[in-house]
């Protein structure tokens, strides 16, 4: 069991909703990002079960990279992960006028 800084035990849910442990992220090194690895290091990241300096060492991503994932998963879910749609949504964000310039 996973135990936070104040000492209470934790569990850290996967996108499926099971339990999700370090041993149950992408390997180190992973060129194929598929949606649910993708998706797997955002919930690790942002369940405290990985560090985000440490999930881009780990994965040889720029920190700008996995910040992609994360807010296409905030805006269009897990299929926004999908890199053929990924086009579709910057150029509807671009018409729409909602485009960052930091994307």
């Amino acid at each position: 069991m996973d135990v936070d800084l104040e000492g209470r035990s934790m569990v850290v849910l996967g996108i499926d909703g099971r339990r999700l442990r370090m041993e149950d992220l992408p390997p180190p090194g992973t060129k194929r990002w598929v949606i649910r690895r993708k998706a797997e290091v955002v919930a690790g990241v942002r369940a405290g079960l990985i560090s985000l300096e440490e999930a881009c060492a780990r994965y040889t991503l720029s920190v700008e990279e996995f910040l992609s994932w994360q807010r296409s998963i905030d805006r269009h879910g897990m299929r926004g992960l999908r890199t053929t749609r990924l086009q579709d949504y910057r150029a509807a964000a671009r018409r729409n006028g909602s485009m960052r310039t930091a994307e």
